[in-house]
């Protein structure tokens, strides 16, 4: 056997170290000071006659030697870790991690998690909110539940379109009643709520009604969530723009109207991201199907 394979601990503090272009990261990836990745990297250069990274600026970039040597080790280090998963497969009962948008997770997939839950009582779910893509080959997140079109993913994860629907106004039923909507047009006279987000954007459905808002003086509230959005328009206070998934329950409660059957497109499309080679590979296929099937239910009715 090569005896360089004895530099193996140091090749795993240079993989997350490049990967991550920061020593301080892969501090915190790796459990340890910055300082010891630091050493264990001068170590490794030193044994290998060879720089690995140069500082530029904050962030530490591979040399030339560096790009080809994180190349073969990271490569290496997935084949290591397909073959660990072959063998040490988790069995399906254990928590599962998902990653939510905060908009998806509180208004359609926290609200039908029981379901799950009774169906997989021995997979205890964790759900985390934010709008960062999650690293789901070296993080703890299991699935990823993302928003978008055209999404770039590291290879070797699979990607899958869970749910693509049009944009939607939505209002008050007494706002609807006081103001007897019977023209599109009538919805530049209302506060049309925002979010800080940017997505769903009113000029684009404006643009999309054949609704020209070119000298027209609009009335805006912008807030910081999709929640706070529709609580203020559930307080009939302005109109909002939404899906029928995530705003479907407030209708059948009759707390939400759609004034208006005039659906942007592509509206939003939300997608299931996971590790198809995941040592949790059992669970994380019971929760995607799981998830398609309410999916699918819901379309039926």
């Amino acid at each position: 056997m090569d005896n360089r394979l004895r530099h193996l601990a140091g090749l795993r503090y240079f993989e997350v170290a490049a990967r991550l272009n920061s020593y301080s990261k892969a501090a915190d990836e790796l459990f340890v000071s910055q300082a010891a990745v630091s050493q264990k990297i001068r170590q490794l250069e030193e044994q290998l006659g060879c720089k690995l990274f140069i500082r530029k600026g904050r962030v530490m970039a591979l040399t030339q030697e560096g790009r080809t040597l994180f190349k073969h080790v990271s490569d290496g280090f997935k084949e290591i870790i397909v073959g660990l998963n072959k063998i040490q497969s988790e069995p399906l009962q254990g928590v599962l991690v998902v990653s939510s948008p905060p908009s998806f997770a509180s208004r359609w997939l926290l609200p039908r998690l029981w379901k799950f839950s009774v169906k997989h009582p021995e997979i205890p779910i964790k759900v985390l909110t934010g709008s960062d893509t999650p690293n789901l080959k070296h993080g703890e997140v299991d699935v990823a539940i993302l928003q978008g079109e055209d999404l770039c993913v590291e290879e070797g994860l699979t990607l899958e379109m869970l749910i693509n629907e049009p944009i939607y106004p939505f209002c008050s039923p007494e706002l609807a009643d006081s103001l007897q909507f019977t023209s599109a047009e009538q919805l530049l006279k209302c506060w049309l709520i925002q979010f800080n987000s940017g997505c769903f954007p009113w000029e684009e459905w404006f643009k999309q009604a054949n609704i020209s808002t070119q000298g027209k003086a609009m009335q805006w509230v912008k807030v910081g969530t999709f929640d706070m959005g529709l609580t203020t328009v559930m307080a009939g206070h302005g109109v909002c723009l939404a899906t029928d998934s995530l705003a479907g329950d407030f209708i059948e409660r009759g707390l939400l109207v759609k004034p208006f059957n005039i659906g942007m497109t592509p509206g939003v499309q939300v997608n299931l991201c996971f590790d198809p080679s995941s040592p949790r590979k059992e669970r994380v296929i019971a929760f995607t199907h799981w998830l398609h099937e309410e999916v699918n239910e819901i379309l039926e009715n």
